[in-house]
């Protein structure tokens, strides 16, 4: 068969997994060939032919009819064109004609052999008619504004007629498919057509009691999908449909992710690019993907550093076998601009404001414009992308200008937004000068989620300060959360609030660690025998172990400080405890920390210098990315994990150290953790400390090291009853069941 396809609106168009379903079916099914019939230029048509989701076309007719080409080779097929161009008088002489009639104005798009104008009510259209005809021309109306001049009856149905005939095509094995009076013409050929679902009425009564027209009820490519059943014809080409991909869920409503990051890395490979599984290890990724595993519709929205906008790839599967609705689209950015965005605005105006540390911050108001203009970007790609009703789920501070966006392009769309980071008091936050554009976005989501319940406070306190506020429901923290025991304990949490009639539902989720993938590197042999190794190099000492990315945040300088106090109060520990500090290096270009990686650096060597001796080093200072399986060695072998952050969103270290202990037979590890942790509310059998008083950390880590062998098997084996439970699955699951709950009408009072 060949499907001789309208795009905008008809290919393009409908639910994504019906344009994913028909992409694959045309692509699977050898008898099927695809022709382009538009009205776009040939170089808005060119970007659709990089594309490796859509099939690539057979023939090409664009123009509105005016331009006939080989898709595969893109060369004029002869002697259609010559002969179309014979009746085209040249474009300048048609512009210089019409310029005379009011209302009318030349469309700003790619044409030839045409010209497209916009008019309205006042456009003098008896004078444009007379005009064209006096140049042996047609005119041609679609939606109620667009207006065409073409070569005297040439349109796409004529055009396509004669490529039927020179190219010898059965005409009862062709299907035309449109959804403009723009496309009137496809259905004057008697071909078998489909006008798809939320056409043009104009069309749809043109076409109504034609034998050969089915009016479908399904948009776009699922209305293609819909005629192909009805018409015998083709319908055993739409047969293997039914058996392919069984788990399919199409009820699903489709899911839009956007994150940091795309779900792979792109990895050369005998000179080709391979998508490879990232290094992930808290499991977020992984995770995430497991929505589409069912067959569910999707796109995962990142950006993606590129050299040249212009060479920008295209939309792309991640992953077709495991998730053939799902489609990674990314957002185009360069490096300077990924360097404004993410290196200098968000980390030095925003970073520091989330985890309070104010005399750090550094506001630019042209850095800010920049913000914006991203997150713009994210807010009109999910526009485009989005299904309706569709859901959107949002991650990260570096996003928060786009649910106020996309709610003004896509009222209909359900938004989630998950802050990976701490949420910082009202008078912290309200330093901010775009304080209310933030705020006032962020109430644009349906559901709000953050890691712990004093977070959600925070933001609601936040909220209180910029407009008046209603508590409509609220939660108990005691179930799952410290609650006056801590610093950052809270009894009772907000579950929703009306903020000026609009509903905002809000919830703490405590993002987990990924179980299996620390359980089968734990297991593997040669992680077993590293561990080996490492317990003989250790034996007879003590192993603190501190792992953290280098920043500020992190309370590096303190932690070493407070060492350098534990040392001279506890010489007895000399030569009997040794200090693993492994500290990630923070994004290239990162000006900011070098200033606190020279401190560090000078604090270890001062201490070293003083205490170690041949058979002793206080200090093992690793300054780089260390490969999580052999950090999973190290949870393995340490005694005690220190994870004094002066503030953390959650630290998902401290559960990954938990996470390994827990697979031990003698699961004896000690956890120290930071008060101002986000895990610190969770992890009630850890030992915690202010990373703010020397003298606490001290005495935390004086009782770690201290604590009894039946004290310290029984705290571990109820951290990890707790870790393992509330994993990362819990985490998204629990996410998306709270965001599906809400109703579209239930977010305006």
């Amino acid at each position: 068969m060949l499907l001789a396809t309208d795009l905008d609106g008809t290919f393009l168009g409908g639910r994504q997994s019906d344009r994913l379903k028909l992409y694959r079916l045309i692509r699977e099914q050898n008898g099927i060939q695809l022709m382009f019939v538009t009205g776009r230029g040939i170089e808005s048509v060119l970007p659709l032919l990089d594309n490796p989701v859509i099939p690539d076309p057979d023939y090409i007719i664009c123009d509105v009819g005016a331009t006939v080409l080989n898709g595969k080779t893109l060369d004029p097929v002869q002697p259609i064109q010559s002969e179309i161009e014979s009746l085209w008088p040249g474009t300048l002489t048609i512009k210089k004609r019409m310029r005379k009639v009011k209302g009318l104005r030349l469309q700003p798009v790619s044409q030839q052999r045409r010209c497209s104008f916009f008019y309205d009510d006042h456009t003098d259209m008896e004078m444009v008619k007379k005009i064209a005809g006096e140049m042996g021309l047609d005119v041609l109306l679609s939606a109620g504004k667009f207006l065409d001049i073409l070569p005297k009856n040439i349109n796409k149905g004529s055009t396509l007629k004669r490529l039927v005939e020179l190219m010898q095509f059965s005409t009862t094995d062709i299907l035309v498919a449109g959804d403009t009076l723009n496309d009137k013409s496809l259905y004057d050929t008697s071909f078998k057509g489909v006008v798809v679902g939320a056409s043009e009425q104009a069309l749809l009564d043109y076409t109504r009691g034609m034998p050969n027209v089915i009016h479908a009820e399904s948009k776009g490519a699922g209305g293609i999908l819909e005629s192909m059943k009805c018409f015998p014809e083709f319908n055993a080409y739409i047969q293997p449909l039914a058996n392919h991909n069984p788990g399919d869920n199409q009820g699903d409503t489709q899911l839009l992710l956007m994150y940091h990051r795309l779900p792979y890395d792109v990895k050369e490979v005998d000179g080709t690019e391979q998508k490879v599984a990232p290094m992930s290890p808290n499991g977020i990724i992984p995770s995430l993907l497991g929505f589409f595993s069912n067959g569910r519709s999707g796109a995962w929205i990142a950006w993606e550093e590129v050299r040249n906008r212009q060479l920008a790839k295209p939309d792309q599967y991640i992953d077709e076998e495991k998730y053939p609705n799902l489609i990674a689209s990314s957002i185009a950015l360069t490096k300077k601009e990924i360097e404004i965005f993410y290196k200098l605005f968000s980390k030095e105006a925003f970073w520091p404001v989330i985890f309070s540390f104010a005399d750090k911050v550094r506001f630019n108001h042209e850095q800010w414009e920049h913000y914006v203009h991203v997150n713009r970007l994210f807010a009109e790609r999910a526009a485009a992308e989005a299904d309706r009703n569709a859901t959107v789920w949002i991650h990260e501070y570096n996003l928060w200008m786009v649910p106020g966006l996309l709610r003004q392009l896509r009222p209909d769309v359900k938004i989630g937004f998950f802050h990976h980071t701490a949420f910082p008091p009202a008078d912290i936050f309200n330093i901010i000068p775009w304080r209310r554009e933030i705020i006032g976005s962020m109430l644009q989501c349906d559901y709000i989620g953050f890691h712990i319940p004093r977070y959600v406070e925070n933001f609601v306190d936040v909220v209180k300060s910029h407009t008046p506020v209603t508590i409509r429901n609220e939660q108990s923290c005691a179930e799952r959360f410290l609650t006056y025991s801590c610093a950052l304990g809270v009894d009772k949490m907000t579950r929703e609030i009306d903020a000026n009639g609009r509903v905002v539902r809000l919830g703490a989720h405590p993002v987990g660690i990924n179980m299996h993938n620390i359980r089968s590197i734990f297991n593997n042999a040669a992680t077993q025998d590293s561990i080996r190794k490492m317990q003989q190099q250790t034996e007879g000492k003590k192993i603190i172990l501190s792992v953290e990315r280098l920043d500020y945040v992190k309370g590096p300088l303190e932690k070493i400080n407070a060492f350098q106090a534990f040392l001279e109060q506890n010489p007895q520990y000399h030569g009997k405890v040794e200090l693993i500090n492994i500290c990630t290096p923070p994004a290239s270009g990162m000006k900011v920390y070098d200033k606190i990686l020279a401190e560090l650096e000078q604090a270890i060597g001062k201490i070293n210098g003083k205490y170690a001796r041949l058979d002793w080093v206080p200090i093992h200072f690793f300054f780089r990315s260390v490969p999580f399986e052999e950090v999973v060695t190290y949870y393995a072998v340490a005694d005690v994990a220190w994870i004094t952050p002066l503030r953390d969103g959650l630290n998902l270290v401290a559960k990954e150290f938990v996470g390994v202990q827990g697979l031990k037979p003698d699961a004896d590890g000690v956890l120290v953790v930071s008060e101002f942790a986000g895990v610190s509310v969770e992890l009630s059998y850890a030992i915690r400390t202010n990373p703010y008083d020397s003298k606490d950390m001290v005495r935390g880590l004086e009782q770690a090291l201290a604590m009894d062998e039946n004290d310290r098997k029984l705290r571990m084996e109820r951290l990890f009853e707790q870790v393992a439970h509330y994993d990362i699955e819990h985490w998204g699951k629990s996410f998306i069941r709270e965001l599906d709950s809400i109703s579209g009408e239930s977010t305006v009072h």
